[in-house]
């Protein structure tokens, strides 16, 4: 391989203004964790690693210019096969992660993330590496304030989200509408040192531009019609805490670049002011668009898209995250009946699996809108199929009650086949154990098919 860590500043690695502000996010991130963490380049050099990443022999040593290979793994030549190497040639792949089956790699790599430059080329990754002498994690329920969650995707994010809290560095939170993004800003700002100060919400794309720029920048009196006194923008507002720019890709080119000029100087200017005003505020970003296809279509500024995702985070579709339906439903629905002040449902099996089922294109919002209104609009101990899907007339709710018919018909069939076996086929005493008719019974099973067991 060519390149060698001599090629490499100790004090300036990147030259391109994305990499660097991203390498300085990381080292803010990392310098105190146990946790071990590196960025390493396409030529295997080690541009940086926390203290925590280096070996006992090397961790005295003030150098630490090394290849990943002679540092975490102790070879002379470069590993076999290495999965981050496949974040350079695939620049949409957002992470790897190594196997958690057999030894894995050498190093102890346990997830990579690409590093992606101005250019739009990942020119380096950040390597997140196994703790030593731990056992393998094992898979459990998993909540951060109201994220909730345990299939891997989100656990990845959850940890990413410990990972950022106590950066200073701007995150863009990417996911369709209805994944959560504006519960994952909460979930930062809340786990953040800045989470006694206050956490500002700005939806973006419901305010026209000139409005927009004065309920973030403020305005003096007098600026315009109807300014008969002086405001502070909501910038302003979140000093010391936290501002969540949503709906960020609906903002005009004008006003986009007025934001990364702000990002830039770490200062605002009201609307009809001449005197800058210097700020402290985090800012969180998020949008249900791809901006890196609106990038390339030049409706959003490529610089500010840089800018606003120095530490990008991706929520997952409810439909890659099926697992975390039967925790999001005990959660939903045990809130419902608290704030409605009703006793707690029961949600059974039949009605689970509908759930998980169901396509859900509204994701977590819509499962909770659901299940609120099945709360509100019935009585009786448990949720029925019916109860759920009842009073839907889009799209979606005649997905879901296809789905709920053939999970109730499925638990249907297979509570017969139970009974059935129960009695040794007696058909007239498997009918009274499933308190329907001999007539009924019958009916049902030429209707699924059922025949002597």
């Amino acid at each position: 391989m060519a390149g060698s860590p001599k090629d490499l500043s100790a004090d300036q690695p990147f030259a391109d203004p994305v990499l660097a502000a991203r390498l300085d996010a990381i080292k803010q991130l990392a310098c105190g964790f146990s946790e071990r963490i590196a960025v390493v380049d396409r030529n295997f050099n080690v541009v940086y690693a926390n203290e925590s990443a280096w070996p006992e022999e090397r961790s005295a040593q003030a150098d630490h210019s090394a290849k990943c290979y002679e540092a975490f793994a102790r070879r002379e030549d470069p590993c076999g096969i290495c999965p981050a190497t496949s974040l350079f040639d695939s620049p949409d792949v957002r992470s790897v992660a190594c196997t958690s089956e057999g030894e894995g790699v050498a190093c102890g790599m346990h997830q990579a993330f690409p590093l992606i430059a101005s250019s739009g080329e990942v020119q380096s990754v950040l390597v997140r590496f196994k703790a030593a002498g731990t056992a393998p994690a094992v898979k459990s329920d998993v909540r951060m304030d109201e994220l909730i969650g345990s299939s891997r995707a989100m656990r990845e994010l959850l940890e990413m989200i410990r990972l950022v809290a106590d950066s200073n560095a701007t995150v863009l939170i990417q996911g369709e509408s209805g994944t959560g993004k504006e519960l994952a800003a909460k979930t930062i700002h809340r786990t953040s040192y800045r989470r006694e100060k206050p956490f500002v919400v700005v939806d973006c794309g419901s305010l026209p531009e000139t409005l927009l720029e004065s309920e973030l920048f403020g305005h003096v009196k007098g600026s315009f019609t109807g300014a008969y006194a002086s405001k502070r923008g909501l910038f302003e507002e979140a000093d010391g805490g936290t501002i969540f720019l949503d709906e960020i890709a609906d903002t005009t080119p004008t006003f986009q670049a007025k934001l990364l000029r702000v990002l830039q100087e770490g200062e605002i200017k009201p609307v009809g002011g001449n005197q800058s005003i210097k700020i402290d505020a985090r800012v969180i970003s998020a949008t249900n668009k791809d901006l890196v296809e609106l990038v390339k279509a030049k409706a959003f500024r490529q610089d500010l898209y840089y800018r606003l995702a120095v530490l990008p985070l991706y929520l997952p579709a409810l439909r890659d995250r099926r697992e975390d339906i039967p925790l999001l439903v005990e959660h939903f629905v045990a809130a419902s009946c608290a704030r409605h002040r009703q006793p707690v449902r029961l949600v059974p099996p039949d009605v689970m699996q509908a759930l998980i089922r169901a396509p859900w294109p509204g994701n977590v919002r819509q499962l909770q809108h659901y299940l609120e209104r099945a709360v509100v609009t019935t009585t009786g101990s448990e949720l029925r199929c019916k109860d759920v899907v009842d009073g839907e007339s889009d799209g979606a709710g005649h997905d879901l009650r296809t789905v709920a018919r053939g999970a109730a018909e499925q638990a249907e069939r297979a509570g017969i086949i139970q009974a059935l076996r129960q009695t040794e086929g007696n058909r007239a005493r498997a009918a009274k154990l499933l308190k329907i008719s001999r007539a009924s019974l019958y009916n049902k099973l030429r209707a699924y098919e059922i025949g002597d067991l």
